[in-house]
């Protein structure tokens, strides 16, 4: 398997890793600059050369693995029987440079609603290194010319057309998903509110809407659906930045935008 291959299994499976490449040789070594390895928490693909070098950028891969939000390293090794090692003795006689960069999860987002503030959403979203779904129950506005804007977006984009239950889709989302609520529907809002309120792996939860749609919404959720005040309390509404007031879709998206991405900052997730 190629490294490309390797990081785009550990993006799909949703697992961290570390890519190791050789930034610089001098005199003799195994690999050449530019060779390239793939650490996991359980496996490795391809290589930098085999002996103490790679053993020893293997192990520093998998602590900062470990650790949340690591940052790049870069690893200098002499390649000669002087010096100490802790995976055996390698006597090319040249010194290697290695360089570390994390590969962390991505965050994964969830726009239900996909009408004129959904997709001005969905077009900020795009262009970030996330994995986006893209849920509604209405066909038309799912199809390949609507959705053209997004031909070019950094994000993994997903497209899910749920014609009658669209809450089911959350079970289907990865775990830490943050789900945004603002369907054309406000049956369909207070199922998915109800809904995500029920499902365990979520991040965060945000809904559209006015003060008076919530407190309808919160009263139904505690007296049908039985949820407790702190359960309803994870639901964030309304959602974006409350200094900016523009009713245009396009203000409402880069607000409500804003607003998710200081929610990943202060998360640090």
């Amino acid at each position: 398997m190629t490294w490309i291959a390797a990081v785009a299994r550990l993006r799909a499976r949703r697992e961290p890793g570390v890519l190791v490449t050789v930034a610089t040789v001098r005199g003799h070594a195994p690999r050449e600059a530019g060779a390239k390895l793939v650490v996991g928490r359980t496996g490795t693909w391809g290589s930098i050369g085999g002996g103490n070098v790679e053993a020893v950028a293997i192990d520093r891969a998998r602590e900062m693995i470990a650790v949340s939000q690591p940052e790049p390293e870069l690893m200098d090794f002499a390649l000669n029987d002087k010096v100490t090692n802790r995976h055996g003795v390698q006597c090319c006689g040249g010194t290697v440079s290695v360089l570390l960069e994390p590969l962390p999860v991505v965050r994964a987002v969830a726009v239900f609603g996909v009408g004129h503030v959904g997709l001005e959403l969905a077009r900020i979203l795009a262009r970030q290194d996330l994995d986006l779904h893209l849920i509604d129950s209405r066909a038309d506005l799912l199809d390949d010319e609507r959705l053209g804007v997004l031909a070019d977006a950094v994000a993994q984009v997903h497209v899910h057309h749920t014609p009658l239950l669209p809450e089911e889709v959350l079970a289907e989302l990865p775990p830490g998903t943050h789900v945004l609520i603002m369907t054309h529907d406000h049956a369909e809002d207070a199922a998915l509110c109800d809904a995500a309120l029920r499902t365990d792996h979520l991040g965060s939860i945000g809904l559209i809407g006015s003060a008076a749609k919530w407190a309808r919404f919160r009263k139904r959720l505690a007296t049908e659906g039985g949820h407790d005040d702190a359960a309803i309390d994870r639901i964030k509404t309304p959602i974006g930045l409350p200094d900016i007031a523009g009713k245009e879709p396009a203000t409402i998206a880069v607000s409500v935008a804003a607003d998710l991405l200081r929610t990943f900052e202060s998360a640090g997730d």
